[in-house]
């Protein structure tokens, strides 16, 4: 798989690491319930998902890449910093 960094353009899946999907944190005074779900529980989608990857092995940049979990297709790519949560890119 490659990945299109928006710095260093088009690179290698390796230089890259997986850091999770894209979820909204829980108002610090939200309760143990909604801080226990934050933490522990995620949604196994088919099709299209958003995760944060990081550029490690490149410019060090937060990316948020949209991939299709079904069939491994990336469907964009952008800088975390500029990605409104849960906003489909």
């Amino acid at each position: 798989m490659r990945l299109q960094c928006p710095i260093c353009g088009l690179r290698d899946q390796r230089e890259f690491y997986y850091k999770g999907a894209v979820l909204e944190r829980p108002n610090p005074d939200a309760g143990p319930e909604a801080w226990d779900d934050y933490l522990h529980l995620r949604d196994n989608p088919a099709g299209p998902t958003q995760e944060y990857w990081h550029h490690e092995g490149g410019c060090g940049a937060w990316l948020v890449v949209t991939r299709d979990t079904v069939t491994h297709t990336v469907l964009d790519t952008a800088l975390a910093a500029d990605v409104k949560l849960g906003e489909n890119t």
